[in-house]
């Protein structure tokens, strides 16, 4: 079967589990076409600031060396770190521009995810067996298309804008040097603004192919679903048998209240509730036992056999049992009836006492 009969969509468990993994779907694409796009923006905006630094830069250090009477090692290493650390000063904010802006597009794809797994070494990793049959796989063949495709995009765009600039290149002997520089500058930044919007619309396009494959690749069996179910929710024969034995243990705990009762009223085999009333502690009387049917039984056989009165009263058995919780008081509209059989009860008791 295709795809090894993985033809559901994936359960949120399986999401989250796969997710734990570090196992998120995004696109590369969107990283470097995005954050080029910003970048080569931004540095429009602070390029003539960068520019005025460089050429004060410049001028200060000309300055300083027809100052300086003799060169020494030391002097040298003076110029020397001057100079890195005026570089540093343009370098570093935007080399810390440019990773803050991976991290927030990638971050914005997997919610800013970081898992410790992915950077772990791992032997399958370096495994040649491994790495030939993904060099051969068909997402390494659609990852190569993808370079292509971005390289010919890039040279076609790189040809089509120096082409138009050509003709334009010849005059700038005539210009002024910072007129020459601007020329430059704009030129590159045009090409560059092209190539990144370009970039841009393959991104968009290899981020929806790449929630596609990742949509089929955590796919699940109906096996595999099913297996998930019962992890989850349970065994429904292994959940049966627990609520059975616990239905039980209730039984047998409901069965050992049945002696210290006051009356059972029945109906005649079919219902049965148990009452028992201790007065100035009970508000009224509790059903400390109730059932139908063999549960019925069971209780007036018991009843039987501790000398629990019995009462036969089809009504109120059968009211009893489907009004009241076990070990809850009985509500009012039943306060007359049993209070009539209770009363009863204790003259026979007064009357066997005698």
């Amino acid at each position: 079967m295709a795809d090894n009969g993985k033809t559901e969509k994936a359960t949120e468990k399986k999401r989250r589990d796969e997710r734990k993994k570090g196992n998120v779907f995004h696109s590369k694409d969107v990283v470097n076409a995005f954050g080029l796009l910003i970048t080569v923006f931004l540095l429009k905006l602070v390029i003539s600031p960068i520019f005025s630094f460089l050429q004060n830069s410049l001028k200060t250090r000309i300055t300083t060396i027809n100052s300086i009477t003799e060169l020494t090692p030391k002097t040298a290493l003076e110029l020397y770190s001057d100079i890195i650390i005026r570089a540093l000063i343009i370098i570093v904010p935007i080399g810390f521009v440019c990773a803050l802006l991976a991290v927030i597009l990638a971050g914005a794809q997997t919610r800013f995810l970081f898992n410790v797994k992915k950077i772990k070494p791992q032997l399958s990793r370096i495994n040649p067996a491994s790495g030939l049959q993904k060099m051969f796989s068909l997402r390494s063949l659609v990852e190569l298309l993808k370079s292509i495709l971005k390289i010919t995009i890039i040279i076609t765009l790189l040809y089509s804008n120096i082409k138009e600039l050509l003709p334009q290149v010849v005059k700038l002997p005539a210009m002024s040097l910072n007129q020459s520089l601007a020329w430059v500058g704009n030129a590159i930044y045009g090409i560059a603004i092209s190539i990144a919007m370009y970039m841009c619309i393959f991104a968009v396009a290899d981020y929806f192919y790449q929630w596609w494959q990742y949509e089929k690749d955590i796919r699940m069996t109906k096996q595999e679903i099913r297996d998930e179910y019962k992890q989850t929710e349970g065994d429904p024969q292994i959940k049966g048998r627990i609520k059975e034995v616990q239905r039980k243990l209730a039984n047998m705990r409901m069965m050992r209240k049945v002696p210290t009762a006051d009356v059972v009223i029945r109906n005649p085999t079919h219902y049965a509730v148990a009452l028992k009333y201790t007065p100035g502690k009970d508000r009224a009387p509790i059903v400390v036992a109730k059932g139908i049917n063999l549960v019925a039984l069971k209780i007036i056989e018991i009843a039987e056999k501790n000398g629990v009165e019995l009462v036969e009263n089809k009504a109120l058995a059968r009211g009893l049992y489907e009004a009241v919780e076990l070990d809850r008081a009985i509500p009012e509209e039943f306060y007359k009836p049993v209070a009539e059989i209770l009363a009863y009860i204790y003259k026979l008791k007064q009357k066997k006492g005698k």
